[in-house]
């Protein structure tokens, strides 16, 4: 396994940073935290018109680059240094990832064009209340009336659900538990956001009653669909982690080499010297963590499943343990609502809880690990 970068995936990360750096200034994060989307639609359009990014895991034949994990956990993680507000990760890796496991041809023509060029945004629908994030669907059924898929039934914590345009579902039917798309704008679908900890993510309660949907794939598939949809949103949300780890370390050592205490930077006090060498043994084991998981999920190795839980609980843990010193280091700034290491703090806390927390991907590598060979 190669664990470098390209030149060419090089110039994507530089031509990503250098995009998301005049589009996400924290000013721009902090008005769009407020507005009901959470992104803004004419910059989500550009990217897909200049740079292409929605169609990065997107088939040629179909609209897309046909580039894989590497490049869009390039962009999971850039995007996670500005906290870029956008329904990237929802509509470019959960649905993408989904309509691509569900093998279903016509779906994929139909379906992908639009996700590729940045006009259609979509998320995927799984979690039920009280369930694990990776149960089969329980509480959402699909029944055949009048020659029409209906559905009924409640998801909740759906990543951009309020205002998607496509959602695809996954339901229990006759023959067991599949993926349905059903428009945004489906009758009896009834979208409620959910306040979160986090402001620049948006998630939502999704309720369905008798609602117009497609069959994605087959009607069985459902839950092999939703472990390959999982694995590779636990990747790409471990680089995002690095990326928000990222920035903080930056932040926080530019900080300690400007505050003046005692007659000296606070950098110079070995206190600090070693809180920060610890951040940063933090951050390069996250990378390393969470490229090892883009490169088995590039391979399509039969470890992508090991790679991907251990990297999404020790990228988002690590996160989260890098904003709770960058705080510390920072002193009183670092608790206003006007300094910006608390919406990275909240971005690491949700990160941990986001498919599954990490005692819940610790379990199941240990399960994994605890299978007899070729079980």
């Amino acid at each position: 396994m190669d664990l470098t970068f390209s030149d060419e995936q090089e110039e994507l990360r530089s031509v990503v940073r250098a995009f998301l750096r005049d589009v996400s200034p924290q000013e721009e994060v902090r008005r769009l935290m407020e507005t009901p989307s959470g992104h803004d639609a004419a910059v989500w359009t550009k990217m897909g018109a200049q740079l292409g990014l929605q169609g990065l895991a997107v088939p040629e034949d179909l609209g897309g680059a046909g580039a894989g994990p590497l490049e869009v956990g390039i962009v999971a993680e850039e995007m996670g240094r500005t906290l870029f507000g956008a329904p990237f990760l929802s509509t470019c890796v959960l649905a993408v990832q989904a309509i691509l496991a569900a093998g279903d041809p016509g779906c994929s023509r139909e379906l992908l064009p639009g996700i590729a060029c940045g006009v259609t945004t979509a998320t995927v629908a799984f979690s039920e209340p009280g369930r694990p994030w990776d149960a089969p669907a329980e509480h959402t059924a699909v029944r055949r009336a009048d020659g029409h898929w209906l559905l009924d039934g409640v998801k909740e914590l759906v990543l951009d659900g309020a205002h998607a345009d496509l959602v695809l579902v996954t339901a229990r039917g006759e023959q067991g538990v599949g993926l349905y798309a059903v428009s945004g704008d489906a009758a009896g679908l009834t979208r409620t956001p959910t306040r979160t900890l986090d402001p620049t993510r948006k998630l939502a309660r999704l309720e369905f009653s008798a609602t117009p949907a497609h069959p994605v794939g087959r009607g069985d598939a459902g839950t092999r669909i939703l472990a390959r949809v999982l694995d590779h949103a636990s990747t790409m949300l471990a680089a995002e982690a690095v990326g928000v780890a990222q920035h903080l370390l930056g932040t926080t050592v530019a900080h300690v080499k400007d505050r003046v205490q005692f007659g000296r930077p606070i950098g110079a006090f070995q206190a600090v010297q070693h809180a920060c060498a610890h951040m940063y043994v933090e951050v390069e084991s996250a990378r390393a963590a969470a490229h090892h998981a883009l490169w088995a999920a590039a391979a399509d190795s039969p470890d992508l499943p090991l790679a991907a839980g251990l990297a999404k609980a020790y990228c988002t843990d690590a996160a989260m343990r890098v904003a709770t010193e960058a705080v510390q280091l920072l002193g009183g700034i670092g608790v206003t609502w006007e300094h910006p290491a608390h919406l990275y703090f909240r971005r690491a806390k949700s990160s941990q809880l986001l498919f599954g927390s990490t005692d819940l991907h610790r379990d199941a590598l240990v399960r994994r690990l605890a299978e007899p060979a070729g079980a």
